[in-house]
């Protein structure tokens, strides 16, 4: 019998705003986005979940963001600083696995089947995986668990920020069938509109 994987995809929350308002404390609970100079050309690199709640999203000019939220704190990204924390993060997960996959400073993949702990449940793995980088960094992180990777980054998106959420091959048809099509890795809103008018 094939052995079942076990993969976590674990994803930092609002990771470059939230560092921001770590380093800087007077941005605690405050709309901070990391990006343009509202007054140029520039383009929202991200935001925090507290810009969020305005309809603010990456990749949108920050000229927009500003008329959404006037009174957000814009920030000039300091990458310098985001490559040390991603280099502090991913030390941890290399404590637990070999098999990790990085794919952007701030989300991987980690392969926990035979993990260096020893550990039988990849839940209780992401879970001290989360617990360390909270630990060590201040940064909140949500994680998902699946037997793939494509169900485990649908996870690490359900229950942001601080999630955690597992999906088993049991649950996982019940899960995906009460699942939006937008929340699909990889469909953006064209895609979405086109899948609807096709009826899926």
């Amino acid at each position: 019998m094939e052995e079942i994987r076990k993969i976590i995809h674990i994803d930092m929350d609002a990771f470059y705003a939230s560092i921001e308002q770590r380093d800087n404390k007077k941005l605690k609970g405050k709309p901070v986005i990391v990006g343009g100079d509202p007054h140029s050309r520039g383009v929202v690199a991200t935001c925090s979940y507290e810009a969020r709640k305005y309809g603010i999203h990456s990749a949108m000019p920050s000229s927009v963001a500003y008329k959404r939220c006037p009174y957000a704190y814009f920030i000039w990204p300091r990458f310098d600083v985001y490559k040390k924390v991603s280099r502090q993060i991913r030390d941890i997960f290399y404590r637990y696995t070999d098999l990790v996959e990085p794919i952007s400073l701030d989300e991987a993949y980690l392969d926990v089947t035979n993990n260096k702990k020893g550990i039988k449940y990849a839940t209780q793995v992401a879970k001290m995986i989360k617990d360390d980088i909270l630990r060590e960094t201040g940064l909140t992180s949500s994680a998902g668990v699946s037997y793939n990777k494509f169900l485990a980054k649908i996870a690490s998106d359900y229950n942001k920020p601080n999630g955690l959420k597992v999906i088993t091959p049991e649950d996982k048809q019940e899960f995906l069938d009460t699942l939006s099509i937008n929340k699909f890795h990889g469909i953006g809103n064209v895609t979405e509109r086109k899948l609807r008018n096709l009826g899926v």
